[in-house]
């Protein structure tokens, strides 16, 4: 659903904000939504079916709708492509939209290692925000001082280390 809020600057002009998900935006999180996450949303990348997937992972966060299907294609321990698809918040979607990127022709130990630094961002560790290896995941990083979009932006992550459990 693409839909636009009006909102009142100080001086009392008003300006029109894009539909930044599935339902109203939240004001405080206006500063988040930068215009790299706004176009892996309206853009994203990898978004589709993976015909050759040897790897299949679907997961939902119940409390907000979001959905994901991650699909990868792995040969030996490499990671030659990832897919997804999805629907939700344009924090998930994004999120998901970057990460496939950035796994490509990854080794399976170096992803995890990915995922581990994701969450810590998440977690709010700054260093982890500060690391090259994550790319443009790092515009995500102010999405740490709201708890409840944390999962949001976790949701492909967790579907990447659901995907390899039972490999480890």
């Amino acid at each position: 659903m693409d839909w636009t809020t009006s909102t009142s600057s100080p001086a009392g002009s008003s300006r029109r904000e894009p539909s930044l998900g599935t339902s109203p935006p939240d004001p405080q999180l206006s500063g988040l939504y930068q215009e790299l996450i706004l176009d892996h949303y309206r853009r994203p990348r990898n978004k589709g079916t993976l015909d050759d997937a040897t790897h299949s992972v679907s997961l939902n966060n119940p409390l907000c709708g979001d959905e994901i299907d991650l699909q990868l294609r792995v040969d030996g321990d490499v990671i030659k492509e990832a897919r997804f698809i999805g629907r939700g918040c344009s924090i998930s979607q994004a999120a998901a939209s970057m990460m496939t990127q950035l796994l490509k022709d990854r080794s399976i130990p170096h992803a995890l290692a990915l995922a581990a630094r994701m969450s810590a961002m998440m977690q709010g560790d700054e260093g982890a925000a500060r690391d090259k290896a994550l790319g443009e995941l790092r515009a995500l990083a102010g999405v740490s001082k709201f708890p409840i979009r944390i999962k949001c932006a976790l949701l492909p992550w967790n579907a990447l280390t659901d995907a390899f459990k039972g490999e480890r």
